[in-house]
């Protein structure tokens, strides 16, 4: 039975660790190798890795430093940033990659999930979609962005993440710009939105300041990823850089109050 995951969420910058707040100032945290060590000590559920130049740059993966997080890696691993081909897909799947995710590239051309799907297998297959409010008085809803957050597309996230879901996509990732690096809780109402037309696995990035954080999007949700950064290098208000991870009992309650939402669920 599937079950709600607490995934860190590294950003590659320049080659190292950083973290960004509202999709900017990118703040150096460590040596992403360090990094892998310390979330496989600590027995993470899964990690997602995220190159936040590759795409923006036009440049392809940094194959070398790929192998380097896979080879190192005793958890899932799920690297995203500058693939834009399932041969790029299949590449990172035989070095170790568990999943790859892109974003811009299936906006472009959603029909590159369904090749990949193919190549890799769908499970392997992640859409990764950034999302801001609207701006604007007369603006409402949510809008998709990529590149970093600098172009912008007329595109709904509860519609395009069913587009990619039937394009391929075997999981969908929906990541806040508003709340990134904030550590104010999860756009809850945006993640319900989603789950309600998807039937693959959706996991929520952006947001989360605390474990009550991630409590209440399971409560709400049910099984879902819960992915954060902030809460996972920092430590207290003034931001210290501190590799942490919720200890085993933490997840247990998590997956017991999961299961409960999905057995509700299951009888309306």
């Amino acid at each position: 039975m599937l079950r709600p995951r607490i995934i860190p969420c590294l950003l590659l910058h320049k080659g190292g660790l950083f973290k960004t707040r509202l999709f900017k100032e990118p703040k150096y945290v460590g040596d992403p190798i360090n990094a892998v060590r310390i979330f496989n000590e600590k027995e993470a559920d899964e990690l997602m890795v995220l190159d936040i130049d590759a795409t923006r740059n036009g440049a392809s993966p940094d194959f070398a430093l790929i192998t380097k997080l896979a080879a190192e890696c005793r958890m899932p691993l799920c690297y995203g940033g500058g693939v834009t081909t399932a041969e790029q897909a299949a590449r990172l799947v035989d070095m170790g990659v568990e999943k790859v995710a892109l974003s811009a590239a299936a906006i472009a051309r959603p029909e590159v999930l369904t090749e990949m799907a193919a190549a890799v297998g769908r499970q392997s297959v992640v859409a990764v979609l950034d999302v801001r409010k609207r701006s604007g008085f007369f603006s409402r809803g949510y809008e998709v962005c990529t590149h970093n957050a600098t172009i912008a597309h007329k595109l709904e996230p509860v519609v395009l993440a069913k587009q990619l879901q039937d394009a391929g996509a075997g999981e969908i990732v929906i990541n806040s710009i508003d709340c990134d690096g904030m550590m104010q809780g999860y756009d809850l109402d945006l993640a319900s939105e989603v789950k309600r037309v998807l039937n693959v696995p959706l996991t929520i990035l952006g947001g989360a300041g605390t474990l009550d954080d991630m409590n209440d999007l399971v409560r709400r949700l049910g099984v879902v990823g819960a992915a954060a950064g902030s809460l996972f290098v920092f430590k207290g208000k003034y931001r210290a850089v501190l590799i942490n991870y919720p200890a085993p009992e933490k997840k247990i309650q998590m997956c017991r109050d999961a299961l409960q939402i999905e057995i509700r669920g299951s009888h309306v």
